[in-house]
């Protein structure tokens, strides 16, 4: 049958997603369409609008034929961090194609950046220009000698997956959509819109139905950082060393320290704390790890050491079937580091959800659609 892997977030998934599952499946018909989903906390930061549940329902109900976990520790983590488990996960799963939106939707030119950031002298350049205080896309941009806009949020994923693949040296072949909106975009109004777009619409409690199927738009519960910003005070209040926690860097916890009294929200301590080095991504995964107390060595203590199911239909069924001789088992090892920490990134989560989240997450029962 062979499989087809795409890597999404689906905060919420809207008729983008949806585009980008059946242009997929149009260039690769009969093949199985394996999603690797990120979870509870994103990875810009985010608290994610929908339960792992509920996304993996909808990823079901919309064309995918089998869905896995990306688990938490990699999956707030920056980029090259995401995209090396991500596509460890489809490597182990005999994914031999990958397919992602692209802003550029230039596969060779994506490439050809990929290699060159393998580059020890182009690394060097990067932080030498970003110690200066320009932004990661520009200093990539001006260390590459290329147009800057070439560095949209897609296509800055797009090449960390394709730099993993290259570093592991991965029989996956890489192919890109035209991404049809811009990320960064809060006012267009078409039927297919950024996800931020909606996300700002469903903070401003406005009509999302447009551009979000109807099935997914009675799954979404309206959460943001925000609400977990009581708890986030009280770890930084009482937490004697935020330093140890993985993003605490470079004295920034004795900011921390200094302003979280003069705040009432996430929004004020991002304006009190925020440098150039210091991005709103950053600090958003940084306030995450601290509120999971996930250490600075995790990164040295995990890996993909199993492969969670989340759900399947009949065809994503017939694949798993498929599969022999994997490398990692495909059920939970609860004694793991990566289930400790999917486990507390769910009771977290569960704190400002109204669905039953810690059910779900134990069962460890996949979603069958037929």
């Amino acid at each position: 049958m062979g499989a087809v892997g795409i890597i999404c977030e689906y905060n919420p998934l809207h008729k983008g997603h949806i585009y980008h599952i059946e242009e997929t499946k149009k260039m690769f018909p009969g093949r199985a369409i394996v999603l690797v989903l990120n979870g509870y906390f994103l990875q810009r930061g985010e608290v994610s609008l929908l339960s792992k549940e509920n996304k993996t329902l909808a990823a079901l109900i919309y064309g995918v034929d089998l869905v896995v976990e990306l688990p938490f520790i990699f999956g707030s983590q920056s980029a090259d961090i995401f995209a090396e488990a991500a596509i460890k996960i489809l490597h182990i799963l005999g994914c031999t194609d990958i397919v992602f939106g692209s802003e550029c939707n230039d596969i060779e030119m994506l490439k050809k950046v990929s290699l060159e950031q393998n580059q020890k002298e182009y690394n060097l350049k990067v932080k030498e220009l970003l110690d200066t205080g320009v932004n990661y896309p520009t200093a990539l941009a001006k260390a590459l000698n290329i147009k800057e806009d070439v560095f949209n949020p897609n296509d800055l994923l797009g090449i960390s997956y394709l730099k993993a693949i290259n570093k592991y040296n991965y029989t996956i072949e890489a192919h890109t959509i035209k991404r049809t909106s811009n990320y960064h975009d809060l006012e267009e109004d078409k039927e297919i819109i950024s996800a931020s777009n909606i996300r700002n619409r469903i903070k401003n409690k406005e009509d999302i139905s447009l551009y979000v199927p109807r099935k997914v738009v009675k799954l979404i519960e309206n959460l943001d950082l925000n609400m977990l910003f009581p708890y986030l005070k009280y770890k930084i209040l009482t937490d004697s060393d935020l330093s140890k926690y993985l993003t605490v860097d470079e004295g920034i916890e004795n900011r921390l320290k200094e302003k979280i009294m003069e705040t009432q929200n996430i929004d004020d301590l991002i304006k009190l704390i925020k440098t150039k080095r210091y991005t709103y991504n950053k600090i958003c995964r940084m306030f995450i790890h601290i509120l999971l107390s996930v250490p600075k060595d995790i990164n040295k203590l995990a890996n993909i050491e199993y492969i969670k199911i989340l759900g399947f239909n009949k065809k994503g069924r017939a694949y798993l079937k498929e599969l022999k001789d994997l490398e990692v088992g495909l059920v939970p090892i609860p004694n793991s580091i990566t289930y400790k920490y999917e486990i507390k990134a769910a009771q977290v989560y569960s704190l400002i959800s109204k669905n039953n989240i810690m059910k779900y997450e134990k069962s460890n029962k996949p979603i069958f659609l037929e």
